[in-house]
């Protein structure tokens, strides 16, 4: 009952305060943005980063507010604001979007990419611009994606093969992808959200979870899981998203520059990206974190039947074919 209560009221502050997420005030036009994470992430810089290159492009016409923190809501909240209209934009990870556009569920395969300069080449080609688009019918726009690097699997315990993994709750998604991939390596997946993930690990709720170094590190986790295993599972990256119904109020030369904004954003993003999983490293070694490089082969292997199911699916074994083929 309280956490209804609690959304409620974040609706209800949306209503009040976002009733008209692009507005004019004092001749600028102004689109707010909400999502979920801490303002030291390099994914809310990059954000920070693009609405300054907005106002630089538009001369002050255009600008965009940002509400970190999960002010505005949740994921998933935030998403549904989106789709009627009372908030601009936000940042999902591109697992929950399969929730929206069937076509997301091919990035949440395991071992998809051969590695980052392949995955940065399909996200930035014409396969990720048909991702960007695919959830349009949803009233949802995507305008780029951010690097998120690679997931792997963490826990109060050592896991170095796939065996480690049975029996063992851990925390994923709500992604049916990422389920299922939790269930072939043996594991029992349970989806919870990520601001009580902490407090579920720390209660015994789950055992374990899997996320990126950045997210692990920076959301102290190695405090109730010191054991992190680079498995390299998936690399589901990022997506900024903007409503149609706010999209649709700007005019050629407005969404020209937001675009333009949105992708300079997602280079920056990667170079802090890539600084901030050398920081996470060294903060985790010398938080006495146990880093372990398991044989991701073994790892691989048992979700090879993900891919006979998806391959079931034209329009799946067609964009799979067309990943592995990008050089």
């Amino acid at each position: 009952m309280k956490s209804r209560l609690i959304t409620y009221s974040k609706f209800l502050l949306c209503l009040v305060f976002l009733c008209a997420s692009c507005n004019t005030e004092e001749e600028t036009q102004i689109i707010r943005l909400g999502h979920g994470l801490d303002t030291s992430h390099s994914v809310h810089k990059a954000m920070v980063y693009m609405a300054e290159k907005v106002e630089e492009k538009s001369g002050g016409s255009l600008s965009i507010k940002i509400y970190p923190n999960q002010q505005l809501g949740s994921e998933r909240e935030c998403l549904e604001l989106l789709q009627i209209g009372s908030l601009g934009m936000t940042k999902v990870s591109a697992a929950t979007m399969e929730n929206f556009a069937p076509e997301f569920k091919v990035l949440n395969l395991p071992y998809l990419f051969r590695d980052s300069a392949h995955r940065y080449k399909v996200l930035e080609g014409a396969i990720g611009q048909t991702l960007l688009k695919s959830s349009e019918s949803k009233r949802l726009i995507g305008l780029t994606f951010y690097d998120s690097g690679t997931r792997n699997f963490y826990a109060d315990i050592p896991i170095e093969t796939p065996d480690d993994l049975k029996g063992l709750k851990l925390r994923v998604m709500p992604s049916q992808s990422a389920i299922n991939m939790v269930k072939h390596l043996g594991g029992s997946p349970t989806p919870i959200s990520w601001g009580e993930l902490y407090t579920a690990l720390q209660q015994g709720i789950v055992d374990g979870a899997e996320n990126n170094l950045p997210s692990y590190y920076l959301n102290n986790h190695y405090e109730v899981c010191q054991y992190y295993s680079m498995d390299e599972h998936t690399a589901v990256p990022d997506e900024l998203i903007i409503s149609t119904i706010v999209w649709n109020k700007l005019n050629d030369q407005q969404k020209q520059w937001l675009k333009e904004a949105a992708e300079e954003s997602s280079i920056y993003q990667k170079k802090l990206w890539q600084e901030s999983e050398q920081e996470a490293l060294e903060g985790m070694k010398e938080a006495g974190v146990k880093i372990i490089h398991p044989d991701k082969e073994k790892f691989r292997e048992l979700v090879g039947p993900m891919y006979e199911e998806f391959r079931r699916d034209p329009l799946m074994k067609r964009t799979i074919e067309a990943i592995q083929a990008v050089e």
